[in-house]
């Protein structure tokens, strides 16, 4: 037994020889720089910029296993002109970046997950929020008010809410009626909700290139359809001339729905909402058969 302690002892001496404190330190703060680097992506919407990166690092190291030298020359050839374009064509996120970056506290970089009290206080919030839509939405469509109400899921629209006027007011139905009259001053754009508050109104959003879209669908429609192609969000919209209240998410619009569905699409398909559900797998609704 003395001996399976003694090696024990000079094997534990051994990795404390090859293992320095600082490998721990450099490690942690390269941890740091990637959490908060992924972090600063996500709030500047440049994840198709990220999809192009990893493409290309993807493409580089294939051509470097498998002897692609045609390949490799031209990647090699094009990498330095390709950081510079970046950097021209993502200068205002990256300056953003920086000054958020700048003025963020160490406290708030949230590098410990959420616990759950603060998970499940969350998604009551939400599901809060979800309601008073629906019930907004029925007071807007026997009014004949048009309404285009955005729920940012788990992209953040920074460059949407900056189009618009900031709120960050408590959900009820009266505010939200409020803010779609047709003489409000806020009435004419979309109003995103965040994290289950009404974050801020008379955003402008960008218009579907679909050019199949139906000419009855007006501008309403086709910025709910345009801001679900860019983005992860789920956009309820209600219609000046019909009253019928439709759905856009992932570049899809189920139009005319009964206002049970519409609840139940966006607590389905809200990724808080839905990692909470018990057995939670039910099937996209813009993947169910018309």
């Amino acid at each position: 037994m003395g001996d399976f302690f003694s090696s024990l002892w000079q094997n534990l001496k051994g990795i404390q020889n090859v293992f320095q404190w600082n490998d721990l330190f450099d490690i942690l703060i390269v941890t740091i720089i990637i959490y908060t680097a992924i972090k600063i992506l996500r709030d500047m919407r440049a994840q198709q910029l990220v999809k192009v990166v990893i493409f290309f690092l993807l493409a580089y190291g294939a051509a470097e296993l498998f002897g692609l030298n045609t390949l490799l020359t031209i990647l090699q050839l094009i990498a330095p002109v390709s950081i510079t374009i970046l950097v021209v064509l993502f200068q205002p996120e990256l300056r953003r970046a920086l000054e958020k970056l700048g003025r963020t506290k160490f406290s708030k970089l949230n590098i410990l997950p959420f616990s759950q009290d603060t998970d499940e206080e969350r998604i009551k919030i939400i599901k809060r929020a979800i309601k008073t839509v629906c019930d907004s939405a029925i007071i807007l469509q026997r009014q004949r008010m048009g309404a285009l109400i955005v729920f940012e899921n788990e992209i953040a629209l920074t460059d949407i809410v900056n189009t618009g006027t900031y709120i960050d007011a408590y959900p009820s139905a009266e505010l939200i009626c409020n803010i779609f009259y047709n003489k409000a001053p806020l009435h004419d754009g979309a109003l995103v909700i965040r994290d289950g508050r009404l974050h801020t109104a008379a955003c402008i959003l960008p218009l579907s290139s679909n050019l199949e879209i139906s000419s009855e669908l007006g501008t309403r429609h086709r910025a709910a359809l345009g801001m679900s192609e860019s983005s992860d969000a789920i956009i309820v919209v209600v219609s000046e001339e019909t009253g019928a209240i439709s759905v856009a998410m992932g570049g899809t619009l189920k139009r005319n729905l009964p206002i049970n569905e519409v609840r139940s699409i966006l607590e389905t398909n809200f990724s808080a909402v839905k990692d909470d559900q018990a057995n939670g797998s039910k099937t996209p609704f813009w993947r169910k058969s018309k």
